[in-house]
């Protein structure tokens, strides 16, 4: 089933639509900082609608992205609405050699651009385990762990799960050298929406990927994938991305298969 944005899982632990953030009271058309208290709460986007890479990429942590949201005074145009906009871009599902589906651009993709959201179930860390210890070896996995390290120590988790409700991000590949990178983007709630962003200038018919560890444009050590054992192998699924640095493997992340 095609959705644009994430729902609620079966579980219904966790309703992305839950509106719990405050609206700020711009009166512009186009909230600015320090004004706009949505904008002081992190990371702001450029004037050309593109996520400010550099400044990430010169700290030793990314900034929180908070987008103003429908409780907001601002207009539907304000320049920090942008992942809530939805796909903006024309890209294409098509059949690839070795890898199964996977997505390409059919237009040219600025770098920093978003291109569009992994969206799917929003699950709990129960159903989410249940769901892995039910597949099998044959079974393909769409279900994504992403963990955002606070100062404090605290990890935030979430779980989704495009298998039978998702949109396009469910068909994107892996790759050891990716041209997309997640960032979580947070608009009604703390319960994020998980935006691909454009890593490089991107051409026309180019395909799309992105690292399934959370390494790419991450500090080391913050994922919890590990080297796994020689019998866990039997487990992975080979990577095809082809890449100069390729792992052989596909990214291995054991909390959800373990026993908790």
């Amino acid at each position: 089933q095609y959705s644009p944005d994430s729902v609620a899982g079966a579980d219904g632990e966790i309703d992305p639509t839950e509106i719990t953030f405050p609206g700020c009271s711009c009166c512009s058309s186009s909230c600015v900082a320090p004004e706009c208290p949505c904008l002081c709460r992190g990371e702001n986007y450029s004037s050309s609608l593109c996520l400010r890479l550099a400044e990430q990429q010169e700290q030793h942590f990314s900034r929180p992205v908070f987008e103003c949201n429908s409780l907001c005074q601002c207009g539907d145009r304000c320049q920090n609405r942008l992942v809530q906009r939805g796909l903006q871009l024309r890209l294409q599902v098509f059949r690839t050699e070795r890898k199964g589906w996977g997505v390409r651009a059919l237009e040219p993709i600025a770098r920093g651009r978003f291109v569009c959201e992994y969206a799917g179930e929003v699950l709990g860390f129960a159903e989410a385990h249940r769901r892995i210890q039910a597949q099998t070896a044959q079974d393909p996995n769409y279900i994504i762990a992403v963990r955002e390290h606070l100062y404090d120590g605290r990890v935030l988790e979430t779980f989704v799960d495009p298998t039978h409700i998702g949109n396009v991000g469910r068909f994107l590949n892996h790759s050891c050298e990716p041209n997309l990178f997640m960032v979580p983007v947070r608009v009604d709630s703390m319960v994020p929406k998980l935006a691909l962003f454009a890593a490089a200038d991107i051409s026309a018919g180019e395909e799309l990927s992105y690292d399934y560890s959370g390494r790419f444009h991450n500090l080391p050590g913050t994922s919890r994938e590990h080297k796994p054992l020689e019998e866990e192998n039997r487990l992975r699924k080979p990577c095809y991305c082809g890449s100069r640095t390729c792992a052989s493997f596909l990214p291995w992340d054991s909390s959800l298969f373990s026993t908790p």
